[in-house]
């Protein structure tokens, strides 16, 4: 082998273990930037699974909570409406009484709620007909044993009440319908009612 020969190949081989160095740092950096990048990406993907989780489980809070409320809005109107059936059904027993009873009941209404003894007695078409007279006696006797002024007068006039009765003295008038009777004795003791029917 002449020198130039040892030379080239000196070059050559010098060559190769350059390349082999620069190769092996190359796939050393590549490595280093592969593990890094996958790191990162690890970490990424982790972060990205635990907000997914909380939006999911705060998701999951927010759907509970609404499905609790619309359950409350839906228990809350099922107990309303057994409130209101309650109600009505109290309405029209009221009108099934026994003859005597609802005489006796029209004109209690009517003795509390006079003030002045002199009051007309305003009632329903069928009311008028059917128990007008007994029911201004009745409470007219009442108030004089109570010792009142007992001078109620039965009002030629009618209204469609629904039940129950009008008094009117002048332009000022008491209604002591069924209907508003129920209205306001309902709102003092809806609460009872419900611990009643639900209790």
């Amino acid at each position: 082998m002449t020198g130039i020969e040892k030379i080239t190949d000196r070059i050559l081989a010098d060559a190769q273990a350059e390349i082999d160095e620069t190769l092996r740092a190359a796939e050393a950096e590549a490595a280093s930037i592969r593990a890094k990048f996958e790191a990162q990406a690890q970490r990424e993907t982790e972060e990205l699974i635990r907000r997914g989780q909380e939006r999911a489980a705060e998701r999951e809070r927010n759907l509970a909570g609404t499905a609790q409320l619309e359950a409350r809005k839906a228990t809350l109107a099922v107990k309303q409406t057994v409130l209101d059936r309650a109600f009505t059904l109290a309405q029209a027993q009221l009108h099934t009484l026994p003859e005597a009873e609802y005489i006796s009941f029209l004109s209690d209404l009517a003795v509390r709620s006079s003030y002045t003894g002199i009051e007309s007695v305003v009632l329903s078409p069928e009311d008028l007909e059917k128990y007008g007279e007994a029911v201004v006696n009745a409470a007219n006797e009442r108030l004089a044993r109570e010792g009142k002024p007992a001078s109620l007068t039965l009002a030629p006039d009618t209204r469609t009440t629904g039940g129950g009765l009008i008094l009117r003295d002048g332009n000022i008038e008491t209604n002591c319908t069924f209907e508003t009777l129920l209205r306001l004795i309902r709102s003092e003791i809806s609460s009872e009612v419900a611990a009643v029917l639900f209790g």
